[in-house]
């Protein structure tokens, strides 16, 4: 247990339960607890393994290479589209927690196999994103912003594709990209 994540389970929250229940079984895995992103994420030989977080309508454990876990009981879930690696397996009551200890403890043995083999997942490289029209046309048009874009890191720029590309309309689309243009050309990310 770490000293660090005692205030995540204790702070009053309508997972509290399931927390606590989920923390015990992952800590009897031999996984070592630490506090990253404001989570309980659980580590082997220094390598993350799954972590323990909250939203609205349920509370998960996340298994950051959880694409290679073989799901005999399809219990992940890959948030959305653009989540390569991790998988959740997610709970609404503690009760499913005890429910599904055995399977939880499985799949965490095998995710603790995998790394210890080695194995990842193969992540997608940059030129496999759509970049869409209306950023391919500022690229064409702007004086050093293809430059500026492919100098900033592989994150940076996959986090601006993603943005831009998940407007629905064109006009969102033309509007994000003018508004970040200028955070593009100081060499900033999305978020910076």
């Amino acid at each position: 247990m770490s000293k660090k994540a005692d205030w995540f389970f204790m702070k009053e929250s309508k997972w509290k339960e399931s927390y606590l229940a989920l923390r015990d079984i992952i800590l009897n895995c031999s996984l070592t607890e630490d506090l990253k992103w404001g989570c309980p994420c659980y580590t082997h030989n220094g390598k993350n393994i799954v972590l323990i977080h909250g939203f609205k309508e349920y509370c998960a454990i996340l298994f950051m290479q959880g694409a290679l876990l073989k799901d005999s009981k399809k219990l992940l879930i890959q948030q959305t589209v653009n989540v390569q690696a991790a998988r959740q397996m997610r709970f609404t009551d503690a009760l499913q927690v005890h429910k599904l200890k055995t399977v939880i403890v499985s799949y965490i043995k095998e995710a603790i196999q995998n790394e210890e083999s080695g194995r990842k997942v193969v992540l997608k490289k940059l030129n496999e994103y759509p970049v869409p029209a209306e950023f391919e046309k500022v690229l064409k048009n702007i004086p050093g912003l293809k430059k500026a874009f492919a100098s900033l890191t592989p994150g940076r720029q996959k986090a601006y594709l993603f943005y831009f590309r998940s407007a629905k309309l064109s006009v969102t689309r033309e509007g994000r990209i003018k508004k970040y243009i200028p955070k593009i050309l100081e060499g900033k990310g999305l978020e910076d």
